[in-house]
């Protein structure tokens, strides 16, 4: 019986960390305040760290802008801006704004 409950709780606690976050597309309207300053302005191009043309996000897929996110907080992608802007972010707060950008916007 103990190894029943003990299994129980192991397979309890491995569902609960398989869950995936979703997005809300409206509170990741709070959080893109960071954001619209260089992703909201057509043909915007920076010169920190290197000169580049800022992608527009609106219309993204969700699941891009999700794993760019991560892949900035963790170091994986390259940039010190989005570095430090994806370090402050919570895993909820980058669903949000992942789910945000993906929807469609009235022109």
């Amino acid at each position: 019986m103990k190894k029943l409950i003990f299994v129980v709780t192991l397979l309890l606690a491995a569902g609960a960390q398989a869950q995936t976050i979703q997005g809300n597309a409206a509170a990741g309207q709070h959080d893109v305040f960071m954001c619209e300053g260089c992703h909201n302005s057509t043909g915007y191009r920076t010169a920190f760290p290197e000169v580049y043309e800022v992608p527009m996000l609106n219309g993204q897929n969700a699941g891009y802008i999700e794993q760019a996110l991560k892949d900035y907080r963790s170091g994986a992608r390259r940039n010190q801006t989005m570095r430090a802007i994806a370090s402050s972010l919570t895993d909820q707060e980058i669903a949000d704004i992942a789910a945000y950008y993906s929807q469609p916007k009235a022109k």
